[in-house]
């Protein structure tokens, strides 16, 4: 029996988780006791004043969570605690739950490689930080408290940056894909309606108010003098606007007179020049004729 549940736990952990690598910081002596005193026991409940609303809540996380918690007693106890931490560290449960998803798939005794434990995935350096040192970090309601610590830790050391936040809580600050992973389950599978959650605001672990402690002395009423307004100082008469200077009379225009038109200029007459007939070329004799050459005698027959 010892062997098989030895196999059981060994199974467990050796199951790949993507847990948080926590960063070990040195914290100064006013943040080391308020984290001590936020992880202090106290009994868990679910932060919802009505009680049908509280009941509706359990009845549909549990419905939820079935899959991976299958004994409804464990489940039931989870979910409570989980409400209760986040509500005391002032966070909210869906964020918490979407958180347990992707850190150690709500595996009580997850380990990672790292050294991270249990839900949240915190990292034992913490117990010496803010802790004692019998804590155990399988320990559920442990766990859970340590991780609720932390993160609020981170969130204001972020300043309210869910973002950056979620990032110092893996060990991946600035990259995006563990917030993004956080949020996307957050939103989609852990999404629950505000209006259906309680609106009473839990103190803050840092200042917490014991419940024994009498109520403070009311104060006597302080008689307040009246005060004399100062008096007001005379304002100076405002000068009135200068009038604008009165505009000229207008001018008559004198009547223009067209000058006179022109007569039409009479363009000089030119004299008739009566021209002479060019004169008569001198007429040619004719030319007289050739002179006749005598007839050839064609019975003369010369010899030489």
């Amino acid at each position: 029996m010892k062997f098989l549940l030895a196999a059981g736990l060994c199974v467990l952990v050796s199951l790949p988780v993507q847990a948080g690598n926590q960063k070990e910081e040195r914290l100064a002596a006013s943040v080391r006791d308020a984290l001590h005193q936020a992880v202090s026991d106290a009994p868990p409940t679910i932060a919802i004043e009505d009680a049908d609303e509280r009941d509706r809540w359990l009845a549909e996380m549990s419905r939820r969570l079935e899959k991976r918690v299958p004994d409804p007693t464990a489940r039931k106890e989870l979910l409570i605690t989980i409400h209760y931490e986040a509500s005391r560290a002032g966070l909210d449960p869906q964020l918490v739950l979407g958180l347990i998803q992707i850190e150690s798939r709500f595996r009580k005794y997850a380990l990672s490689k790292s050294g991270a434990r249990g839900y949240m995935q915190v990292m034992p350096f913490w117990i010496e930080a803010i802790g004692n040192r019998e804590d155990n970090l399988f320990h559920m309601r442990t766990n859970l408290r340590y991780g609720c610590t932390v993160l609020r830790h981170y969130i204001d050391l972020e300043n309210g940056d869910l973002f950056l936040a979620l990032g110092r809580y893996n060990g991946s600050r600035g990259k995006s894909k563990y917030p993004n992973s956080v949020l996307h389950a957050w939103h989609n599978q852990w999404a629950w309606t505000p209006s259906q959650v309680a609106k009473t605001e839990t103190p803050s672990p840092a200042t917490p108010t014991p419940a024994s402690a009498p109520p403070p002395a009311a104060l006597p009423p302080v008689t307040v003098a009246p005060v004399k307004p100062p008096p007001t100082p005379p304002v100076p008469a405002t000068p009135a606007p200068a009038s604008p200077p009165a505009a000229p009379p207008p001018v008559a225009a004198a009547p223009v007179k067209p000058p006179p038109t022109p007569p039409p200029a009479t363009p000089p007459q030119i004299a008739a020049v009566t021209l002479d007939p060019p004169p008569k070329p001198p007429r040619a004799e004719p030319a007289p004729p050739p002179a006749s050459r005598p007839p050839v005698r064609r019975d003369i027959v010369i010899v030489r």
